[in-house]
């Protein structure tokens, strides 16, 4: 099997587990607090680490995340020490995730990026994963692998609603990942509108997480195709009816849905977020 490289940020998640989610100003003791390594790309390649366990292509993954690692691809930041962290609020009451974010380090630069592929990646990398995180780095990104290493595929995630330059990067992509957000937020009502100028190949329902649906699709894909992985996709009787609500439900928060784009490409639509 090639080799995946995923870019993105790595973040230290702290989660504090309360009984309610507490009002402004109020005091409120935690139930629990548990600290975990985050970031999409890190648990898109956790899950991924899971899945090739038995593959001699696993060490390239299980190297950036075991006790015996080695990260000569990544970049380090020079004085600072704190990582970059999200600090999650758990409610017992709801089960609502409530998310505030730090991030005091540089983000990765087009320049970093084209050193690391040409120095340190070359053509191990058969496979490129961005998180969408900063769309004209990105964008740049995407435009050397094609320049360079024009039989990389490029997979990108469209996923935080408002971020503009989303639809660039799947413009430029091979494999997009869709957010049920991100789609709402551009007025559409159904899955078909969104993607109503691709061919509409098959969906998947998944009740995992939406780093670990990434994770399954990009190891379909790399493993030679997707076709013991989907179930057919039944379009529905109306196309104006709208099937956001249909689709996702609590039982099943996570669906997509694939169309072709470019040669080998499809678009992926997810709807859990987080």
């Amino acid at each position: 099997m090639d080799s995946l490289v995923v870019v993105g940020a790595c973040y230290l998640d702290t989660i504090l587990t309360v009984p309610y989610y507490p009002r402004e100003d109020e005091k409120l003791r935690a139930e629990s607090l548990s600290q975990r390594r985050g970031g999409n790309g890190p648990n898109t390649l956790e899950v991924l680490a899971q899945l090739l366990a038995h593959s001699a292509a696993v060490d390239l993954i299980k190297a950036s995340l075991g006790p015996a690692v080695n990260l000569s691809a990544c970049i380090y930041r020079e004085g600072r020490t704190e990582a970059a962290s999200s600090y999650i609020i758990q409610s017992t009451e709801s089960g609502s995730r409530t998310l505030v974010n730090y991030n005091d380090l540089p983000e990765l630069t087009l320049k970093e990026f084209e050193v690391v592929v040409s120095e340190k990646v070359g053509q191990r990398g058969k496979w490129y994963h961005f998180e969408g995180r900063i769309p004209d780095v990105t964008q740049g990104c995407i435009r050397h692998l094609r320049e360079k290493l024009p039989n990389t595929a490029i997979s990108v995630e469209v996923e935080k609603p408002g971020r503009a330059g989303l639809e660039e990067l799947a413009a430029e992509a091979d494999v997009v990942f869709y957010s049920q957000s991100w789609a709402k937020s551009k007025g559409y009502s159904t899955r078909k509108e969104c993607l109503r100028a691709q061919a509409l190949v098959a969906q998947r329902a998944s009740t995992g997480a939406g780093d670990a649906f990434i994770a399954g699709i990009l190891f379909g894909l790399l493993a030679g195709g997707l076709d013991s992985y989907l179930i057919p996709y039944v379009p529905p009787q109306e196309d104006n009816k709208p099937d956001f609500g249909s689709t996702f439900t609590s039982t099943m928060p996570m669906a997509a849905m694939f169309t072709r784009n470019r040669a080998i490409g499809w678009h992926v639509f997810l709807s859990n977020d987080k």
